[in-house]
């Protein structure tokens, strides 16, 4: 299992990693610069959550590690292991229609609403890791 033991990391590419669904008790790391932006991350086994300038980015339940996290103005794209299936929440633009892809198998057009919040579940149980990926429609 690729838990990231530093909490959140840039990686060589530009992407981010973050989250240790290991831990029993809640461990953050606050004011964390990537890209001119302030990430802070909370994770455990119970939730993962990545926040970027004050707003949700990312948040899973139960907690998640997530590797190779891209973001650009029209997509997203991360891979998310866990040791169970795990209910994501995504924090997009407002009312914006995206193509979800989850371990490379489409799974339809979904449109956010005025929070600009996008829900997916994923199967992780026995997977081990699967790739997500949100572009806008």
């Amino acid at each position: 299992m690729a838990v990231v033991k530093e909490l959140i990391r840039t990686e060589s590419n530009g992407s981010i990693s973050f989250g240790d669904f290991t831990l029993n008790e809640k461990a953050k790391k606050e004011d964390f610069k990537h890209d001119g932006d302030i990430m802070k991350v909370k994770t455990y086994n119970e939730i993962t959550r990545l926040e970027k300038n004050g707003m949700v980015l990312y948040e899973s339940v139960p907690g998640t590690a997530v590797t190779g996290l891209k973001e650009t103005e029209d997509s997203l794209e991360f891979t998310v292991e866990g040791p169970q299936d795990a209910q994501i929440t995504l924090g997009l633009a407002e009312e914006t229609g995206y193509d979800v892809k989850v371990g490379g198998k489409d799974i339809g057009k979904m449109k956010t609403a005025l929070g600009g919040k996008l829900a997916l579940s994923v199967e992780l149980a026995g997977a081990g890791e699967v790739a997500v990926s949100v572009k806008k429609a």
